[in-house]
């Protein structure tokens, strides 16, 4: 599998990054994690507009799901060939009109469904083209899941947005790479079910053993490098700051 990070911005765009959003590729299938504010630009970056097979939102706060309503423009008025057919999108319930309240004004309250094929996500185990997913709710205010992604023998588990909780350190369990969200600071923050910070983080990624740690999600107003620090000092393996273009092989 072929991991970029589009944008990992949490809550709003950095001037560096966009927010949340990640590419995953195998087998020529490409995969996108979340659509955050600013995503869809910089993910032109690095495939076309229209060579996304399907696309999984972890939760519909507006830093992960947001760019789809400008998706839905490009797929539903594209200029070159006529409509694109629907893609596969996986998201929580009520997906689609979440989305449709906020674009405000599509043609019809059904028009996103004529582009997007709406899934909705539940806990267990799928298939996603040739990937093998399991979905997992985690804790924050909506309803938010991370995902497990397995492919030929290796996996990959993205948190999305959550708080410490027994199922993300189970979903991330021997992951070769554990892309997690670290938003919050230790010692300074410190609001049950919402975000981890680095050290919870570290903490989850230890007691999974997960293989390698990449820490997502921090928002511009904190410190990504005490995160970091934090977070190695309780997990002794790799770990890193994602950082839009960055590519993973796993």
């Amino acid at each position: 599998m072929k991991l970029t990070v589009v944008g990992c911005s949490g809550s709003f765009p950095s001037a560096d990054s966009a927010c949340s959003s990640y590419l995953v590729e195998a087998d020529g299938f490409r995969l996108l994690l979340d659509m955050g504010n600013g995503a869809l630009g910089e993910l032109q970056r690095h495939c076309g507009l229209y060579d996304l097979d399907a696309i999984f939102l972890s939760h519909l706060h507006a830093d992960h799901c947001i760019d789809m309503c400008g998706y839905f423009v490009a797929r539903y008025y594209r200029h070159d060939g006529g409509r694109c057919a629907p893609i596969p999108v996986y998201g929580p319930e009520g997906t689609e009109q979440r989305l449709t309240t906020a674009y405000a004004d599509t043609p019809s309250a059904s028009s996103m469904s004529e582009v997007f094929d709406f899934h909705t996500v539940k806990p267990g185990w799928h298939e996603i083209g040739p990937f093998t997913v399991r979905t997992e709710k985690v804790c924050h205010p909506v309803e938010a899941y991370g995902i497990r992604v397995e492919h030929d023998g290796r996996s990959l588990t993205y948190s999305g947005d959550t708080g410490a909780c027994a199922v993300l350190d189970e979903l991330a369990a021997d992951s070769d790479l554990f892309l997690c969200e670290a938003a919050f600071t230790h010692g300074k923050e410190n609001i049950p079910d919402l975000h981890l910070n680095g050290r919870e983080a570290g903490a989850s990624a230890a007691r999974a053993g997960a293989r390698r740690l990449v820490l997502t999600h921090i928002p511009p107003w904190t410190d990504p490098e005490v995160n970091l620090a934090d977070a190695r000092a309780v997990y002794a393996g790799p770990a890193e700051l994602a950082a839009p273009g960055r590519v993973y092989e796993i």
